[in-house]
């Protein structure tokens, strides 16, 4: 048994969601890591269901699940496997593509749960359950896809919430949305490729995006600021360093749940703190300049 301690049950969860206030009938985004919340009683469907029964029948659960077989970026591999992926491409198929292991257990447990739901974007696409989950994933825009009319807009229009989950702060998704919406110039932007599943024929796709995996700002002129915060140093995550920076300014939870470190944020409120704080260092044409730590 890879976890020590004390089994952590399916009462416990509910308790510990409830003392950090993740209220029903809203909608949540959850980011989780399974190893870190202890030895789960029934593993990632007892999470799950714990999740369904704090939101309630009226609630909605989303989390970003991605494709773990994408081909974002075919460019920079090995020839031989670039050619065999092109020669005969796993189409994304909304149905049965895999959620990328990258984001753990939890993505790829709701989107074969009973009822779930995912948006249609091969690379950003998230699965929901609940009432709202068919609204959530609706019309994913094929570029720009953590941009407006992103199932991430509709979570801060939704007043929603996120939950790292015993997760890394880094990994808070919610933050793309804040890069793709903040007034800066020349953004980091990519442009890839990936093969769709179109009335049972594989076609390639162009899409065009701010950079998620290198940045879409040049985090590394001011990575020395970041010691700044609380928790921080040069060396941190900007999306940690954001989110601690939020955790200060009173917006957002800390606690555990089960054994794992959690955190609960307004996705309203973390979004626009988002924003602002890379309009403050980024919208200059220096940002090296900026006096903000």
């Amino acid at each position: 048994m890879s976890n020590p301690g004390p089994p952590v049950t399916r009462s416990r969860l509910a308790a510990d969601l409830a003392a950090l206030s993740v209220y029903p009938g809203g909608v949540l985004m959850v980011h989780t890591r399974m190893s870190a919340l202890g030895w789960v009683v029934g593993g990632s469907g007892t999470v799950v269901q714990t999740l369904l029964d704090a939101l309630g029948p009226d609630g909605t659960l989303m989390a970003y699940a991605g494709w773990e077989h994408d081909s974002y970026d075919i460019d920079t591999w090995p020839a031989t496997r670039r050619a065999a992926y092109e020669a005969e491409p796993p189409a994304f198929d909304l149905a049965t593509s895999e959620a990328t292991r990258e984001n753990g257990r939890l993505p790829e447990r709701i989107r074969t749960w009973p009822g779930a739901h995912r948006s249609r974007q091969p690379e950003a696409n998230v699965v929901a359950l609940g009432p709202r989950a068919s609204w959530i994933v609706a019309d994913h825009p094929w570029d720009d896809p953590y941009g407006p009319g992103s199932p991430l807009a509709k979570l801060v229009e939704a007043d929603g919430q996120v939950l790292m989950l015993g997760a890394p702060l880094e990994t808070i998704t919610l933050l793309h949305h804040a890069e793709a919406t903040a007034t800066v110039p020349k953004k980091r932007r990519v442009v890839y490729r990936m093969p769709l599943l179109d009335a049972g024929q594989t076609v390639w796709r162009t899409f065009h995006d701010i950079d998620t995996s290198n940045g879409a700002f040049p985090y590394g002129r001011v990575a020395a600021k970041f010691a700044a915060t609380p928790g921080c140093g040069p060396e941190t995550d900007a999306f940690e360093v954001i989110a601690r920076a939020a955790l200060e300014a009173g917006i957002g939870a800390a606690d555990h749940v089960g054994a794992g470190p959690s955190h609960l944020f307004p996705a309203r409120a973390l979004h626009a703190f988002g924003q602002r704080w890379l309009e403050e260092r980024f919208g200059a044409a220096d940002p090296v300049a900026d006096p903000a730590p």
